[in-house]
């Protein structure tokens, strides 16, 4: 081991590498709150470096789990003692800006909200947008394939991804950065990479799609009384809207009351008590148009009784509040702990019964449960937050049975957008067949036969 730091520490310098204290002080996991049980973090300041040190890893078979803006919540960046956890906190700079097309390069290394940023300040909009934008990178994002707020309307990370390069197991560098919109020579192998959670081999640059910068945004707080009332809203709203409609997202009553009431860190901005309260946003292209029209479809559903209760922000400021409340997850964990997450995605068709069977079984458990909900919808992606009393591994594999043999029932997915991990990996059966599990194995074998990338993670 001490020739292989030797080597690694030649090709990314001294400056590249945490050994000792220096690295067990590196946060390894979102949820775990864990001392970092690496052998080293090794940082390369470019792709070259990055596969040197793959190559280098490769000849001795030695196991590497990269690291993004560790924001993921399913254990998907957590290392042994056994491991080398890749950083590629140094390879952050944006590479290319095409303001004609309407793209960006950008290492993996790169911080969401610094590509936000710059797109907006060559007036372009770069799509994705959650809560751990501060933190979240670019690459972790691609290996993800994150979702977020806008997925309505823009899609998941994988649509606004053009091409990118990755480094594989063996060192090896793909180079697929294309910038085209249209290109259908052979495979499309960025597909590989995106989603895979690190396990097929290292995300390193990105030509991302950007969109046109809105001129305007329109976002209100909608209260209705029954589910039905809700996906006819959502229905209405994709249709009336024109295409405007950038975000749908739900917060069940008992996160409205939890939020407002229980933990008193909101302002109640819908007084009464409904049973799901709808955050609506609509970008534009004319700002007064815009609101005028916004105003006019918002209150014709009033007039036919399809919202029970509304507000219309009047200010960035008003909004950001309604949005501080939506991704509030800090408040939720603090008030829940010990709290279980799930980010799940089922058919709307059947999400009201879903819900009301899982909320039912924990009661039936654990009569003292709790169940709070709140998600994108509008994608079909919710969020539960269970909490019974007992943070025990032993408890959490029961809620998770619950929670996952259910969702099977439906269809659904055990995981909407933060992917598979260490977390998931024993109910991949729930969402996936046999056949296609086989065939990711298959995969992860042509293209890491030793088993380096994040091993243990997803299969």
């Amino acid at each position: 081991m001490i020739n292989l730091i030797d080597t690694l520490t030649e090709i990314v310098g001294q400056q590249g590498i945490l050994l000792g204290a220096d690295a067990k002080a590196r946060q390894p996991d979102f949820w775990a709150q864990v001392e970092n049980p690496a052998k080293a973090v090794v940082r390369p300041a470019n792709t070259d470096e990055l596969s040197q040190v793959m190559k280098a890893c490769h000849q001795v078979g030695q196991t590497v789990v990269t690291w993004g803006g560790i924001t993921g919540l399913v254990h998907g960046t957590l290392p042994t003692a056994d491991d080398i956890a890749l950083s590629l906190e140094r390879m952050n700079k944006v590479e290319h800006f095409d303001d004609v097309a309407g793209t960006m390069t950008v290492e993996a290394g790169c911080v969401l909200q610094k590509v936000q940023e710059t797109a907006i300040d060559k007036n372009w909009l770069f799509a994705l947008d959650l809560g751990a934008r501060g933190s979240a990178t670019i690459g972790g994002n691609i290996a993800t394939n994150a979702g977020g707020n806008q997925v309505i309307r823009y899609g998941m990370m994988r649509q606004q991804v053009l091409g990118l390069e990755a480094v594989l197991a063996d060192g090896t560098v793909i180079s697929s950065l294309n910038t085209m919109l249209k290109n259908n020579a052979g495979y499309d192998l960025k597909q590989l990479f995106i989603g895979s959670e690190g396990t097929l081999g290292v995300v390193t640059k990105a030509v991302l799609k950007l969109n046109p910068l809105p001129k305007s945004k329109q976002t209100a707080l909608l209260a209705v009384d029954s589910f039905e009332q809700l996906t006819q809203l959502l229905r209405r709203l994709n249709s009336d809207l024109a295409g405007q409609l950038t975000c749908f997202e739900v917060m069940w009553d008992n996160f409205y009351q939890l939020m407002v009431h229980e933990s008193k860190k909101h302002q109640d901005i819908l007084p009464g008590n409904y049973q799901y309260y709808a955050l609506v946003e609509a970008q534009g292209a004319d700002p007064q148009a815009d609101k005028d029209f916004f105003e006019q479809v918002l209150g014709q559903i009033i007039e036919d009784g399809g919202i029970s209760d509304a507000v219309i922000t009047q200010s960035e400021t008003q909004a950001e509040k309604l949005w501080a409340m939506r991704d509030d997850i800090e408040t939720l964990i603090g008030s829940l702990f010990p709290v279980f997450a799930f980010d799940i995605s089922i058919p709307l068709v059947d999400m009201e019964q879903y819900i009301t069977d899982v909320e039912a079984m924990i009661k039936e458990a654990w009569p003292a449960g709790r169940v709070v909900t709140f998600g994108h919808l509008g994608d079909g992606n919710i969020h539960l937050g269970v909490a019974v009393g007992d943070g025990s591994p032993e408890t959490r594999t029961a809620v998770e049975q619950l929670v996952y043999q259910r969702l099977a029932k439906c269809n659904g997915s055990i995981s909407a957008e933060h992917g598979i991990g260490l977390e998931k990996k024993d109910y991949l059966g729930c969402s996936r067949t046999s056949a296609e599990i086989s065939l990711m194995k298959t995969l992860k074998q042509a293209l890491d036969p030793k088993g380096l990338l994040n091993p243990g993670k997803v299969i």
